[in-house]
């Protein structure tokens, strides 16, 4: 019964996030918002919405760790699985707006959580400055879209995938009805969710942190690994990999910020256990992003192995530590002292041939 509610759960967010992508993008085309500011806030929300629900509804019913652990979990699971994966499909192509502007937000988002959280507390206020820096962002972003070519504002709303003339959600009573129900999916899907999860969490002898970092991440990161695949299959490769960077920024700025505001004044006790590997797992993954999506901008079939390689590390380390297994201290061992150092020397060596080749003057490949 725990595994239906799950499922049952996680289609619900799905389908509400679909629904709720699909009603505002049509609502908002409607009163003259620019199609590029729509993919960048509505549809961005819509991937993120089910990461929203789940963290407000864990803190509401005091898991605190779920709640960090789904926005963190979330956040690794979306570079190292689905562009990995999506990688593995095809080669992905990484616009240079990402590099110029989107990788260093969500590159500096990331330091910014792990700054707020150093003292084992994310506070109302933590959470509020985090909100408040998306309304801003989202502002700059609506500003900057002004300045947008029509051609790329005729992009963006290809990318939106709504057929064009009348259809039956043209009126926006029924566009509407359809973000009320999606929400509603939303909120009914997150709590069967988050039920089911601590259910897991008893039933397997593992914390809540872990099944956040786990299940919870990847069932709420369904839309993006949905989105992301399509759109690789598709041949819009460089969508793949905006979706996922744009969904990692809203994850701490969105979800998190909002979350953390409904846990009141006494704000969210970070776990140690997340302060002392989970958030530097999630700061490496987004600094690893700068010399990937810079060599030769595009993520290869070996870069995506790579990452999916890494999720599947950074994941059984998760069951062995909370299993307390034998093979643990070995694992470790290969890991800091073999694995991770090589590649942090490969990252090292793209970042200075991309940094050579875009110098001023550079031979051009």
């Amino acid at each position: 019964m725990t595994i239906l509610i799950f499922i049952a759960g996680l289609v619900a967010l799905v389908a509400g996030a679909d629904l709720l992508v699909r009603g505002a993008s049509r609502l908002a085309l409607a009163f003259g918002i620019s199609p590029l500011v729509i993919g960048l806030t509505i549809v961005a929300f819509g991937t993120s919405a089910p990461e929203v629900a789940v963290s407000v509804d864990a803190v509401l019913l005091g898991k605190a760790d779920l709640a960090i652990g789904n926005v963190v979990g979330s956040n690794i699971f979306n570079v190292l699985f689905i562009l990995g994966l999506s990688a593995l499909i095809t080669p992905l192509l990484v616009n240079p707006q990402l590099n110029k502007q989107e990788v260093p937000v969500m590159l500096a988002v990331s330091v910014l959580l792990l700054a707020l959280i150093l003292d084992g507390n994310l506070s109302f206020w933590d959470c509020a400055l985090m909100f408040a820096l998306l309304i801003g962002y989202t502002g700059f972003l609506v500003v900057q879209s002004r300045r947008a070519t029509a051609a790329a504002q005729a992009l963006a709303e290809e990318h939106l995938h709504l057929p064009p003339g009348k259809t039956w959600d043209s009126h926006w009573a029924v566009q509407t009805g359809m973000i009320i129900a999606g929400l509603a999916l939303l909120v009914l899907g997150s709590s069967w969710l988050v039920s089911s999860a601590v259910t897991f969490a008893k039933i397997l002898g593992v914390s809540d942190l872990v099944i956040g970092l786990t299940i919870v991440a990847a069932g709420t990161s369904m839309p993006e690994l949905a989105t992301s695949i399509m759109a690789a299959i598709r041949g819009e490769r460089d969508i793949a990999v905006g979706n996922v960077v744009g969904s990692n920024t809203f994850n701490i700025l969105g979800s998190l910020g909002l979350a953390g505001m409904f846990g009141g004044a006494a704000g969210l006790q970070i776990s140690p256990s997340l302060m002392q590997f989970d958030i530097w797992v999630m700061l490496a993954v987004a600094v690893a992003c700068v010399p990937i999506f810079r060599s030769g901008s595009e993520i290869t079939r070996a870069e995506g192995a790579l990452f999916f390689g890494y999720y599947l590390a950074y994941t059984s380390y998760l069951v062995m530590t909370s299993q307390h297994s034998a093979w643990l201290p070995g694992y470790s061992s290969l890991m800091a002292w073999v694995v991770l150092p090589v590649t942090a020397m490969g990252l090292l060596w793209m970042a200075m041939r991309s940094w050579n080749t875009s110098a001023p003057g550079a031979p051009q490949p």
